[in-house]
Formats: structure tokens, C-alpha cells, sequence
């Protein structure tokens, strides 16, 4: 960027669930890893819009080490080699956390840095505008200012915390005076008159140098304490990053520190936290109706309606969602449909499998789908990367087969190495000992189906 002298990264946060968006959204596909509003993943979408303003090859992902190998694969699949990129979080322990762990990657690298921290899961509609208030942060950034990017509210919002503008700077920010917490109705509205109050999109821009001064003064344990347990390493463990506050960097340093400064912006932004705030930022057809998927309406308006499998037919029907996944179905009324989230609480009581995962799991060989669970039997359809393999485990009741469906693979059992033609099948008896495996030398995908067979002895 050729008005700041420093290196900027970018810091995208992608460590979320997002248990509002069920079932899309699940704890090991969170919703930064769907595909919501177009062809790109959330995290595709969030990387793509930085550039070029913003080099993206100097971009550092933090996430749960259990979506790694998805945001790895999701970065080769938009040309961005992931190497060096992604930053595992052992745990889940708030924004405050994740931003120290950005940090000490960072001035690993340089002695400073602008660093940009942006949520993995919020859609822009309008992505011109957005790129100029990049420039305009990283400006205030180098002059020493911790900037938050304020959306100015066009509705009276009670899901969103606000900041409240107190005296103009440069670039048209304005100093914090305070933040606040979601608001009733009537305080809402009486923000949305002001015309000084803002959305907290959780977006920052700021020296590294300064953020870490900033740390060390309001919160000089939790500085201290990763300091230590950073010291020489590049990994931090479960047990010491566990031990961290559970505090998010608006409470930790934005509502005390004195050099916070509020960039107002007009983008078109959400932070998707719903499925009507989905439905809000999507276009609509003639009846005010949002379709994705194969879906055929009647008589239909102001609905939401996704399949990902299923064709969904809907008639006479006005203000609904109806979300459909291979294993799960949600149907809400649209203004209640945030409260998903109690259902998913009702999952998680029952320990129920949808909550965690999709009926296709990602791994860094490939994918999984479960096809059929019976009694008996289980039916499994697996995709090999090109220049990967998986190792399919000996089960000491179960006759495993596979057969190959589409591609070329090597088997390797027992010492030998044989090639698998589309068509073949190889089987696994009952046993405790000698693994199978799948190994795709090839350019392309190879697809098998995995059949498991109860054998009762």
C-alpha cells in the first residue's frame, strides 16, 4: 500500500460455530466454511474482497486446529498457498486471545506491522467502499491509532452492540467515547436518531507495536502470561492456552484504551447471525422470496428456502425458512428463526450427531459421506484427493469392501501394491491386523464406495 510505510497483514478471525445457522452450520463446519452467498466459501469471500488493496499473501488465518485442513483447503481452492498462513487456536478462548496469537506470529516476522483483523464469516455488499476505508484505517493505524470500523445503522438493530462517536479525528473517524451492549427497542431507535452511534462490526486495524503496549497496560496478566508460555515456541498447548481469559478483545482493550478511534462506514454489511439476516442481505425474487437450491414455490412470499439435496416444494406459505440438509431439516417462522439456537442446545443435551458434523466430513485426504447406517451395515462414499491417500483401518467385526466408482488408485496391503480399476473391489476380512491403503498418484479426484458389513461371530 504505497500510503503507509509499514507491512500490513491481514488477520482474519475464523474460530466461530455459529450455532444460528443450523443446520448449515455445524461445530466442525462452521459457517466461514459455507458456501451462503454464491460460489465462494464465507472465508473465500472474506479473503477475495481484501484484495488488491490488501496483499493477501500476507494473510494469517486463526483458527480451531480441528478446521485447518478445511481453511488449508479452501485457500488452494482461491490460489493461496496456505503454508505459514493459518494459525491453530488448541481451543476456543474468545478474540483476545486469537488477536495476542496474531500478534506473536506477526513480530515474529517484522518488528512492526499494520495489522488488519477481520471476521471470517461477515458479508460486504458493497466491496468498492469497503476497499477505501482500508486505505483510510491503515492510515490512522500508522499514526498510532487503534481503529474500529463503526457500520452506520440504517434500522434500529437490537442484535448488535454499538459504538457510540464522540470527537472527530483525521479520515473522518472519531474518537471512542464508549461501548455498549445490545439494546432494547427504544434505546435502539434513540441510537438510530443520534446519528453518532454505530454497529461494532468487529473489523481493527492497528500497529502491532501498539496493540501489544495496549495489552500489556489494561491487560498485564494475561500479557504476562503469554509471554511465558510463548517463550521460544512456536505452539502454545492445550492446557496453557486454555488457561487464558475468555474475554473478547472489546472488553480487554477497546473499552480502555484512549487512543480508540471509530471509523464510520457504509459497506452493506451483516454479520449473517441468522437466517433472516441471510434472507435480508440476499436479492429477492419478484415475490420477495430468497431460492437457493432446487426449490419450487406457490403462492409463496417473503420466504427462505435452501436444499442442498432434497427438491423442497412449498405452497401458500409467507415469512418462512426452510433450510434442508442431507440429515437435517429446519422450518421456523422468519422472525423467530435466530432462536435456532435453542434447538441445537437441544441437540447437544441429546447428543445428537447433527450438531456436530455433516453427513460429509472434509479430512486432508479427502472427504467422507455417509450414505446408509442400518443395523447390519454401513455405506460410505469416499473422494481421494489428487496426490493423497487414506488408510482404512482393520476392524476386528466388521468386513470392509471397497469399490472403486470413478479414477485410478494403488492398493497397498500386506506388502503388495496393485493398481484399482474403475469397477474393481478389494476386501478386508475381520481382523486386527494388516491396514489397506488408498493411495491417488493421479491429477484428479478418485471416488469409492465403502462398504461395512457387521459379521456376526
Amino acid at each position: 500500500m504505497k500510503d503507509v510505510s509499514l507491512p500490513i497483514y491481514p488477520v482474519l478471525l475464523a474460530g466461530g460455530s455459529g450455532t444460528r445457522l443450523w443446520p448449515v452450520s455445524r461445530e466442525l463446519f462452521p459457517k466461514q466454511l459455507a458456501k451462503l452467498c454464491g460460489e465462494d466459501s464465507l472465508v473465500q469471500t472474506t479473503i477475495k474482497r481484501l484484495s488488491p488493496v490488501l496483499d493477501t499473501n500476507r494473510i494469517r488465518i486463526v483458527c480451531g486446529a480441528h478446521h485447518a485442513a478445511d481453511i488449508g483447503r479452501h485457500l488452494q481452492q482461491i490460489g493461496i498457498d496456505p503454508k505459514d498462513k493459518i494459525v491453530s487456536e488448541p481451543c476456543g478462548r474468545n478474540t483476545a486471545p486469537a488477536v495476542l496469537l496474531a500478534l506473536h506470529r506477526v513480530l515474529k516476522e517484522v518488528d512492526d506491522a499494520i495489522v488488519f483483523i477481520f471476521p471470517a464469516d461477515h458479508v460486504i455488499r458493497h466491496p468498492k467502499r469497503f476497499q477505501e476505508k482500508l486505505l483510510a484505517a491503515a492510515r490512522l493505524a500508522e499514526a498510532g491509532f487503534i481503529v474500529t470500523f463503526g457500520i452506520k445503522p440504517y434500522y434500529p438493530e437490537t442484535g448488535y452492540g454499538y459504538i457510540e462517536g464522540g470527537d472527530p479525528v483525521e479520515e473522518g473517524a472519531r474518537r471512542i467515547r464508549r461501548f455498549v451492549e445490545k439494546p432494547d427497542r427504544a434505546t435502539a431507535e434513540r441510537y438510530l436518531q443520534s446519528g453518532n452511534f454505530y454497529w461494532n462490526s468487529g473489523m481493527f486495524a492497528f500497529r502491532a507495536s501498539v496493540m501489544a503496549q495496549e495489552f500489556e497496560r489494561y491487560q498485564p496478566d494475561m500479557s504476562e502470561r503469554f509471554r511465558q508460555m510463548m517463550n521460544g515456541m512456536t505452539d502454545v498447548s492445550m492446557e496453557d492456552y486454555a488457561s487464558l481469559p475468555n474475554v473478547s478483545i472489546d472488553v480487554a482493550v477497546m473499552e480502555n484504551t484512549r487512543i480508540g478511534v471509530v471509523l464510520p462506514a457504509d459497506l452493506g454489511w451483516s454479520d449473517i447471525g441468522s437466517w433472516k439476516s441471510l434472507y435480508d442481505f440476499l436479492p429477492k425474487d419478484e415475490s420477495n422470496n430468497v431460492i437457493v437450491g432446487d426449490v419450487i414455490l406457490q403462492q409463496c412470499h417473503h420466504c427462505f428456502v435452501m436444499t442442498q439435496e432434497r427438491m423442497i416444494a412449498v405452497n401458500g406459505l409467507s415469512r418462512i425458512v426452510i433450510v434442508e440438509t442431507p440429515d437435517a431439516v429446519f422450518v421456523s417462522d422468519m422472525e423467530t428463526s435466530r432462536d435456532v439456537k435453542e434447538i441445537v442446545a437441544v441437540l447437544k443435551a441429546q447428543k445428537r450427531l447433527q450438531v456436530q458434523n455433516h453427513t460429509t466430513v472434509t479430512t486432508p485426504w479427502g472427504t467422507r459421506t455417509t450414505l446408509e447406517v442400518r443395523a447390519g451395515y454401513q455405506v460410505h462414499r469416499l473422494n481421494v484427493f489428487p496426490k493423497e491417500q487414506v488408510t482404512i483401518a482393520p476392524d476386528p467385526v466388521r468386513m470392509k469392501t471397497l469399490v472403486l466408482v470413478d479414477g485410478t488408485v494403488q492398493i497397498h496391503q500386506n506388502g503388495d501394491i496393485r493398481t484399482m480399476k474403475l469397477g474393481e473391489s478389494v476386501s478386508m476380512a475381520p481382523s486386527l491386523e494388516a491396514e489397506l491403503i488408498v493411495c491417488n498418484e493421479t491429477e484428479k479426484d478418485a471416488h469409492l464406495m465403502e462398504i461395512e458389513t457387521s459379521i456376526r461371530m
